[in-house]
């Protein structure tokens, strides 16, 4: 079946922001990731969470890149179950819940995004000091990763009405049963490398650390997942879940800043 999209939707897109163009850091996103629950701030602590917040944003250079690629859904791993393979690549998603995500998608979107080693570092040498402040900076960027992918998850979703496709949300490796051995392909797919400094250790973690790969399906016509948004019911640490514990989930956006 020939393309409906327009070329220009297969063109790679890297994207660094400029200061002026850089998202929000959420604070209030910043504070689930702490676990906060409504206790009271007192003024020094709010204090200490601005000063954490602004050296995220001052160490950040976040950059991203998105690639579209066409699904096949006929494709099987090497056990001989199916997988959704993305044409042109070696990246092979296996997991029945990614398999769902993805088999009826004319196209996926892979997505990258960092905040680059600056963060790492501080994150590493932070580690020796006050555990407070130590917590506080790591939480924001956490907070802020989130934040700067979900402008690429926004700029994807434009771009496929653009084309006339609709998306479905974003998996990431390590949902569900989708195991985090395709991150090395993801990153070789996007040339994450090259273009972001992103790699994957031997145990397929993420290096610098606060990176996002995540994948979203493109439909022609109505979503087609089983899955209309993330679940719990589908997350293999969802037994040992801090968020959970505490009442909320990791998918769960703040509303305000």
């Amino acid at each position: 079946m020939a393309s409906t999209a327009a070329p220009s939707l297969f063109d790679p897109l890297v994207w660094r922001p400029s200061s002026d163009g850089a998202p929000a850091l959420s604070r209030s996103e910043m504070l689930r990731y702490l676990g906060y629950s409504g206790q009271e701030l007192d003024q020094d602590l709010q204090q200490r969470i601005e000063d954490a917040a602004a050296g995220v944003a001052a160490d950040a250079r976040i950059c991203g890149v998105r690639r579209v690629f066409s699904v096949d859904a006929s494709a099987l791993d090497e056990q001989g179950d199916p997988c959704i393979a993305l044409e042109n690549t070696c990246v092979r998603l296996r997991g029945r819940d990614i398999f769902r995500h993805l088999k009826d998608a004319r196209y996926a979107a892979l997505i990258c995004c960092t905040l680059g080693m600056q963060t790492e570092r501080r994150l590493r040498a932070m580690g020796a000091g006050d555990a407070l402040d130590a917590a506080l900076y790591d939480a924001a960027c956490s907070a802020y990763a989130e934040d700067a992918v979900e402008i690429l998850d926004a700029d994807t979703r434009e771009a496929g009405l653009a084309n006339g496709l609709n998306a479905n949300w974003r998996f990431s490796c390590g949902y569900g049963d989708c195991p985090l051995d395709a991150q090395p392909a993801i990153l070789a797919a996007l040339n994450a490398q090259r273009l972001c400094g992103i790699t994957a250790t031997p145990t397929n973690l993420l290096l610098p650390s606060k990176s996002i790969t995540c994948v979203i399906g493109l439909f022609e016509g109505p979503v087609h997942d089983a899955q209309t948004r993330p679940t719990c019911s589908i997350c293999r640490l969802r037994p040992s879940c801090a968020f959970r514990a505490r009442g909320t989930t990791c998918y769960q956006k703040a509303s305000a800043h």
